[in-house]
This record gives structure tokens, C-alpha cells and sequence, in this order.
């Protein structure tokens, strides 16, 4: 099964009150395994940055002053996105932009049923506990020690990590292997060499005859002696 995992950053909190998405990041898996393939975009938002949104993410207008509309490379996301179920963490948030930029340049939007929410898998596997990224991160035991500012690629694929432990960890993998995979698995396994060790002999030598049964002359009333079980 294929999903994307993906993260945006924006210039604020709400699309219908003006802010725009200014960044996404998306990574491509198949059986929750990573495949390393990687969707990667910043968007100019056509509106100022304000302040508190680039403490955020260190995003500045200066930075996004060359990059293309939503509009200019919106192919290649949709090409990237194609039909497989979209996770996000607090994923409202992440499909009411991208819907609302979708809808803008007059796109088909991506349906409420392709959304998985790991923020609403980890309330109900952990409940009153932290749910941040940061949180779950330390809980699942994936290394966030480069992440210093919000950054949509770098969080998709530290969400990718933990939406994998928060549907068991690593072993759901197992018995998901793809064809090909195992293919060539099995044309590895055949081509390895197979080692034909000589048989080995453990006949005890006359030498060591001769000194076990020195040593048995001199037992006393040994258990197997005549008359012992009598």
C-alpha cells in the first residue's frame, strides 16, 4: 500500500483569513516502509510573512521572493500526491491549506477519506499524554537533534518514523515484503555458495583405549560391577 507523509508551512493559521502555504514536504512509502522517494517545494504565498510565522519556521519574504506560485507547480505535486491516503500530523490543519490552494488555481481538491491524522491515532493509543511531534519523537526514540526550526520535509520524515511506531513499530513490516523484494531475496539466497565440510571421525584412538581402561582398573565397587543392581 502506498501513503505519503507530508508536512506545510504557512504564513499562519487560517487560509480562509488570508494566509497561504509557503512550503511542502512529502515522503513516499509503500507497506510503511520508506521508499526514499521525496516531494520538496517552497511557494511564493503572494502576501508578507509575518513575524511570529517565521519564528516558526525561519522562512523569510526575501527567501521566498523567487519561487513560483502554488499555481506554477501544482503539477508536480498532484503527480507526486496521486491517489494514496495522505498522513499528517493535526492533518485538518495541513488539508485545509492544501485544499485551499487546490481550490484557488482550480484544482480538484483531495477528499476528507484520504486523510489519516496521527495526531487522532496518538490521543487514542496514548491518551493524556503529550502529542507533539517533539513529544512523540522522544517517546518512539527518533532522533530529532537537527530539527531547530519547523521545517516541511525534514517534519514529514520524522513523522513518517513515528507514524510507523504508533501502528506497532517496525515488525508490521513483516510479511509486507513486495514481489520484487522478494525476488531477489530468494536469487541471493541461491546464489550463495554452500560450504561441504568433510565428515568428521570421533573413534577414540588405541592410545586413549588403553588410558581409559587403566583408569577403570583402579575404581573400587564401581556402580556397573558385577552384582551392583542385584
Amino acid at each position: 500500500m502506498r501513503e505519503i507523509v507530508f508536512d506545510t508551512e504557512t504564513t499562519g493559521l487560517s487560509f480562509a483569513g488570508g494566509d497561504r502555504l509557503v512550503e511542502i514536504g512529502c515522503v513516499e512509502m509503500v507497506n510503511r516502509v520508506e521508499t526514499g522517494r521525496t516531494f520538496h517545494a517552497y511557494y511564493h504565498p503572494e502576501r508578507n510573512m509575518p513575524a511570529e510565522a517565521q519564528a516558526v519556521h525561519g522562512i523569510s519574504e526575501a527567501f521566498l521572493s523567487d519561487k513560483p506560485r502554488f499555481a506554477e507547480g501544482v503539477d508536480a505535486l498532484i503527480e507526486f500526491l496521486g491517489d494514496a491516503p495522505l498522513v499528517a500530523h493535526n492533518a485538518g490543519f495541513d488539508f485545509s491549506f492544501l485544499n485551499g490552494e487546490l481550490t484557488k488555481c482550480g484544482r480538484q481538491t483531495v477528499h476528507v477519506n484520504r486523510m489519516v491524522d496521527t495526531l487522532q491515532i496518538a490521543r487514542s493509543r496514548h491518551p493524556g499524554a503529550k502529542h507533539t511531534l517533539d513529544a512523540l519523537c522522544s517517546r518512539f526514540g527518533v532522533d530529532r537533534s537537527h530539527r531547530v526550526l519547523h521545517g516541511a520535509l525534514l517534519d514529514a520524515q520524522l513523522l513518517a518514523q513515528v507514524y510507523v511506531e504508533l501502528l506497532g513499530g517496525r515488525q508490521i513490516g513483516l510479511g509486507l515484503v513486495s514481489e520484487v523484494a522478494a525476488v531477489e531475496t530468494v536469487q541471493v539466497a541461491v546464489r550463495r555458495p554452500v560450504t561441504v565440510r568433510p565428515p568428521r571421525s570421533f573413534r577414540a584412538s588405541d592410545t586413549e583405549l588403553a588410558a581409559h581402561a587403566a583408569f577403570v582398573s583402579k575404581l573400587q565397587d564401581p556402580l556397573w560391577g558385577v552384582g551392583a543392581f542385584d
